[in-house]
């Protein structure tokens, strides 16, 4: 994108809608953007307007709505170079399974493929599909061969479908979709990630004591999973190793669920050698019993006496490597945030560690975080668990850019 472009269309933003039924959300998200002072120009394919009407958007938005390629109305005939030029930003949402296989394999039959494929701006999607039509292998090859051409991948996320089914494949909420494009429109250059491979770990870790005991703590799994959407968001390619938590995944590259820290060292130790970027955010227990009884022990009127044996320091392991990749820690400490914070980044050889207490933090939506890295303390105020991480990635990309890994 050249200079004048970037600056003369900078809020300007192209929004596609191909067929779904999630296109009653893009009204809403129209709604929302156009209040916050971004021009909206729409281009709606002939299965969108089955869904919604385009008077809708236009009422919605003040501009008039294309959908049609051969719009003799459009200067020099040419709507979909025109259009694309106004824009400083094409989004589409919904974007069906069909139009992702379009997009991916260079089709240009309708107004809105065409633009796309004549742009000189960034892209970004929202997908929204059936689950199965989400799990399809062709559905990820034409959104791996997006992601490699630079495309954003905005969600989806999972839940109840219109189909009546459950799970992943449901277009991100208005709300999320907007915050996705101002986060866009702030960040001029290429996504701060792109080309990068990231794994985060979140959630807590399970040591089994008997066959339905064992010792877990409360972390909800709400940061480390943020954190990987914020990734996703800038541009990453992203690996989620998750312990149990009740949190639906980000659609990340790949998610790997797993219970103990063992287990976790060990999908950690599988993927770590194609990694740019680690960021250890899960709770890892710090011991495991020492023997695990494979039956129910039997409560009785005697102590029971537990012998516990230390786990495995998965961010030290990662960070100890002969060449590590870029290593981000998290601390959640109860007292003297900042001296204990400060000891375990310097013990672990950590170019970064974010700090919080962590009895504001676990479970919480919002967090108030500390970051030390070589330059200092920066501190970063109270608010939503997204914006923290998309705070971090930023913060992240800068500091790895400057260690030139």
């Amino acid at each position: 994108m050249t200079m004048q472009h970037s600056l003369t269309a900078k809020k300007h933003l192209l929004l596609g809608i191909s067929g779904g039924v999630a296109a009653y959300k893009t009204a809403e998200l129209a709604r929302v953007l156009t209040q916050d002072g971004i021009t909206i120009q729409t281009v709606m394919t002939a299965a969108a307007c089955r869904f919604i009407g385009p008077v809708t958007l236009q009422s919605l938005t003040g501009n008039a709505v294309y959908t049609d390629l051969w719009d003799t109305n459009a200067a020099n005939n040419m709507a979909h170079i025109n259009l694309s030029r106004q824009a400083g930003m094409i989004l589409v949402a919904p974007a069906s399974a069909d139009f992702i296989a379009k997009l991916a394999n260079g089709m240009a039959d309708d107004l809105l493929t065409t633009i796309c494929l004549a742009r000189d701006c960034p892209l970004l999607i929202a997908p929204a599909m059936n689950r199965q039509m989400w799990s399809n292998p062709a559905t990820q090859r034409n959104l791996s061969l997006l992601r490699r051409d630079g495309v954003t991948i905005l969600g989806p996320a999972a839940g109840q479908q219109a189909c009546g089914e459950t799970g992943m494949g449901r277009m991100l909420e208005a709300s999320e979709l907007a915050e996705a494009v101002q986060q866009a429109f702030r960040v001029d250059d290429a996504p701060l990630l792109r080309n990068k491979k990231v794994l985060v770990t979140a959630g807590p870790t399970f040591e089994a004591i008997d066959a339905v005991r064992g010792l877990t703590n409360k972390s909800s799994g709400k940061m480390g999973y943020a954190l990987a959407q914020a990734a996703v968001e800038a541009g990453a390619e992203v690996t989620l190793v998750s312990g149990p938590t009740c949190l639906l995944p980000p659609a990340v590259h790949k998610c790997i669920e797993v219970i103990s820290a063992d287990d976790m060292l060990h999908a950690v130790e599988t993927e770590i050698s194609q990694i740019d970027i680690f960021i250890s955010v899960a709770a890892v227990a710090d011991y495991r019993a020492a023997t695990i009884s494979q039956h129910k022990i039997k409560k009785s009127d005697e102590k029971l006496t537990l012998e516990l044996i230390p786990n495995p320091d998965i961010l030290s392991t990662v960070s100890h490597l002969p060449s590590p990749p870029f290593c981000v820690g998290f601390a959640a400490e109860t007292d003297q945030l900042e001296k204990n914070a400060a000891l375990k980044r310097r013990r672990k050889k950590l170019p970064l560690l974010v700090a919080n207490l962590a009895q504001d933090a676990i479970g919480s939506d919002e967090s108030e975080l500390m970051l030390l890295d070589d330059h200092g303390k920066h501190m970063l105020a109270k608010a939503p668990k997204i914006e923290q991480a998309r705070h971090l990635i930023k913060h992240i990309s800068a500091l790895y850019e400057l260690k030139k890994y």
